[in-house]
């Protein structure tokens, strides 16, 4: 990879117009690539408008249509259902040497590596939170960085090292050498997490205030990590803190009303949700903005996968189903939503 990179990001919501931002900020050439006509036109006016700790500051940039000629570095910053399209659509212009960034939640690296070749993908978990509260304005919602790594570690890695380098700009950034466990860690947050935002309507701070909401969060995760476990995955913590395996739900957990271990597991996941607390659900952003939810790459995902270990997934079959009626305008997003999933009514 050419050590001073053209970048491409594929995506100008709210992470890919953080991204974008930031390293054009650092005087990397960046080009950002928006189907969003609204996004374009406010970034070309006004620059990119960053809200950072309360601060808000102006990047000159611009957004196009598509891409043209040739890049070193592709940032892939869509949401899941669109990162396929995204990846074809970079693949003409990426030089041959190129190395391609996965943000995306979920398991999209196997389906990136499809298209644009293993070789050049590189797995960026976010754990930071940002919204687009109005096109062309971003908002940190939460601080972290990224956690990078390969489906199929190199014992040389200059190209992943450059990424890192760029990324320290956005936040602190480690190596994996286990990807696959860290990436399903992830997901299995993100199962509980932005489905209990995407159902209610709500930021995550005052749902993780609800006993019966972190229960069905716990639910949730211990489903994941079954599925997880049955795939052969060992997994990582998350930001390093944050261990699955240890908060998922056992035999013992679920038939006690209160127990130290199940008291330390919900103070645990209420520690997790008000660090995040401003965090809004990106389904549920583009649910509003009438694009298709990334449920399927997020609890659909541990729903298809359970069903080829014969592992049943309850909470997250009901969480699909309830995600799709909202997307499907049968259901509103409400707290009223989320407690039948909870009862399973």
């Amino acid at each position: 990879m050419n050590p001073v990179p053209r970048i491409l990001v594929m995506g100008a919501g709210s992470l890919g117009g953080i991204v974008a931002a930031t390293l054009t900020e650092i005087g990397s050439a960046v080009t950002a690539v928006s189907t969003n006509p609204a996004i374009r036109a406010a970034v070309d006016q006004a620059g990119y408008r960053v809200i950072d700790e309360g601060e808000e500051r102006v990047i000159r940039g611009w957004v196009s249509p598509a891409p043209e000629g040739k890049y070193d570095l592709c940032v892939l910053a869509t949401q899941p259902p669109q990162v396929e399209d995204a990846a074809r659509t970079a693949l003409p212009h990426l030089a041959p040497d190129a190395q391609v960034v996965v943000l995306q939640n979920g398991l999209c690296e196997e389906r990136v590596a499809a298209i644009v070749g293993g070789e050049r993908v590189i797995g960026a978990i976010v754990a930071w939170g940002a919204s687009m509260p109005e096109p062309g304005k971003y908002e940190r919602t939460a601080a972290g960085g990224f956690q990078v790594g390969r489906l199929a570690p190199l014992a040389e890695d200059p190209d992943l090292r450059r990424v890192a380098e760029l990324l320290e700009a956005i936040g602190p950034v480690t190596v994996t050498q286990n990807l696959r466990g860290a990436r399903w860690s992830k997901l299995a947050l993100n199962c509980a997490v932005s489905s209990l935002g995407t159902i209610a309507g709500e930021t995550l701070g005052p749902l993780v205030r609800v006993r019966r909401y972190r229960r069905l969060a716990l639910e949730l995760m211990t489903e994941a990590v079954a599925v997880a476990q049955a795939e052969g995955v060992r997994l990582e913590k998350v930001s390093g803190t944050l261990d699955l395996a240890w908060i998922a739900l056992t035999d013992a957990d679920r038939k006690a009303q209160i127990s130290a271990a199940l008291t330390a597991k919900h103070a645990l996941l209420l520690a997790v949700g008000l660090r995040y607390r401003r965090m809004r659900s990106s389904m549920l952003a583009a649910i509003e903005r009438g694009r298709i939810p990334a449920i399927d790459f997020l609890n659909g995902e541990v729903v298809s996968r359970g069903k080829l270990h014969s592992i049943a997934t309850p909470c997250n079959d009901r969480v699909v189903a309830a995600v799709w009626a909202i997307a499907k305008g049968e259901q509103k997003s409400s707290r009223d939503a989320l407690d039948k999933v909870c009862t399973g009514d």
